[in-house]
C-alpha cells in the first residue's frame, strides 16, 4: 500500500509518500480499499500538532474516506467483499488501504460516486447537525453564513435552502461571492480581510441591511476571530449563533451582547454528537442521503489532487481559497 505520512510536526511540505506492507482487518474491523478521501481543514491542524486529536506519528492525515470493502475481521456482519463504504476515520485517509471499524463504515447509494461520498459526512453532517439539532432552524428564517465558500459552509448553504431558510452567505471575496449565488445563496456579503474596528462596523451594517429590521434568526460562524462580534450584533430576538470553527481565530465576545439581544451562543462539536448520539447521527445520514438522492445536496467538488500531490491540496487550504470541497484520489491497483 501507499500512504503520505506525517513524519514531525509542520505544513504540507513535511509529508512524505512511503510504501508500506497491506494491513490486515482486525476482530471488529474492515479492510477498506480507498478510492478517494476528503480534504479538511482539521488536516492541515493535525499535520502540525494545533488539532485537539494527535496521533502517533508516523501516521497519514485525511479524516474521510470512501472505497470498497477488501476483507473483513472476525465478528463482523452485515458486510460483503466489494461493498460500497464510505467512514469518518480521524487520520489515515491519505492511503491506498486502510482498517476502519466496523461500526463506523457507512454503505453508500450506488448512484454515488466515490467522490462524492469521500467528500460527504464531514461537512454535511457537520453542517445538518448545526443546523437541524443545535439551531432548529424554521423556514423562512434568515441563516446567515460566515465563510460560505468552503466545505461546511457551502453544505450550510444548501441544506439551509433545503430546509426552507433565507440565505445571506458571507465572504472574502467576489469570486466566492459568484459561486455561493451558484449554490442557492440568495444573498452574498463580501467582507475585508483585515477586519479592524472600522471594517467591524462596515460589516455589521451590511449585514443588517441584508437581513432588514428583525435581524438574523440564525448565524453559521466557521470562521471566528473579528468576524465574529459583527454578526452576533444582528442578532434577531430568539437569534441562535452557532460556534463552528475558528480558521481566523478564537474570538472575544462581549457577553452582554446575547442579553441584549435575548440569543443563544451555541456550540456545535459534530464529531462528540457522533459517538453521544449514534442513533440521532444515523438518522441524520439517512435524511442526507434521501436530500442527495433528490438532487438538492451536491458536494462541491472544485479541485482534485492525486495521492501522490495531496500535500499540495493542504497547501490551497491553508491558503484559505478553497471554493466548495477538495478530494484525493488514489492511484488504481
Amino acid at each position: 500500500m501507499q500512504a503520505l505520512l506525517s513524519v514531525a510536526p509542520g505544513g504540507p511540505e513535511t509529508l512524505e509518500l512511503t510504501t508500506l506492507p497491506d494491513p490486515m482487518p482486525g476482530k471488529g474491523e474492515l479492510l477498506v480499499g480507498v478510492k478517494a478521501a476528503g480534504v479538511n481543514f482539521p488536516d492541515t491542524l493535525m499535520i502540525q500538532d494545533l488539532y485537539q486529536i494527535k496521533p502517533p506519528r508516523p501516521f497519514a492525515p485525511g479524516g474521510e474516506i470512501a472505497g470498497e470493502v477488501l476483507a473483513i475481521g472476525e465478528g463482523v456482519s452485515g458486510f460483503d467483499v466489494g461493498d460500497r463504504v464510505l467512514a469518518l476515520t480521524g487520520h489515515g485517509g491519505f492511503a491506498t488501504h486502510l482498517t476502519v471499524k466496523a461500526a463506523t463504515a457507512v454503505k453508500f447509494p450506488d448512484t454515488m460516486p466515490f467522490e462524492d461520498a469521500a467528500c460527504f459526512i464531514f461537512t454535511y453532517g457537520t453542517s445538518y447537525h448545526a443546523l437541524k439539532d443545535r439551531a432548529t432552524l424554521k423556514p423562512g428564517e434568515t441563516l446567515l453564513i460566515l465563510g460560505a465558500a468552503g466545505g461546511v459552509g457551502s453544505a450550510a448553504i444548501e441544506l439551509g435552502k433545503a430546509m426552507g431558510a433565507r440565505v445571506i452567505a458571507a465572504v472574502s471575496s467576489s469570486e466566492k461571492a459568484d459561486f455561493c449565488r451558484q449554490i442557492g445563496a440568495d444573498e452574498t456579503i463580501v467582507y475585508s480581510r483585515q477586519m479592524d474596528r472600522g471594517a467591524q462596523k462596515a460589516f455589521s451594517a451590511e449585514i443588517k441591511t441584508s437581513a432588514g429590521a428583525n435581524g438574523v434568526d440564525v448565524v453559521y460562524d466557521g470562521v471566528g476571530g473579528d468576524y465574529a462580534e459583527p454578526a452576533l450584533r444582528c442578532m434577531a430576538w430568539n437569534g441562535r449563533f452557532l460556534v463552528v470553527g475558528f480558521p481566523a481565530g478564537i474570538p472575544k465576545i462581549p457577553l452582554n451582547l446575547p442579553l441584549l439581544k435575548g440569543c443563544q451562543i451555541v456550540g456545535v462539536f459534530w464529531g462528540a454528537s457522533v459517538f453521544r448520539d449514534p442513533k440521532g447521527h444515523a438518522e441524520n445520514v439517512s435524511e442526507l442521503f434521501d436530500l442527495y438522492q433528490k438532487s438538492e445536496i451536491k458536494p462541491q467538488i472544485s479541485a482534485r489532487f492525486p495521492l501522490a500531490d495531496a500535500s499540495q491540496a493542504l497547501a490551497l487550504l491553508n491558503e484559505r481559497s478553497v471554493l466548495g470541497k477538495i478530494v484525493v484520489t488514489m492511484p488504481e491497483a
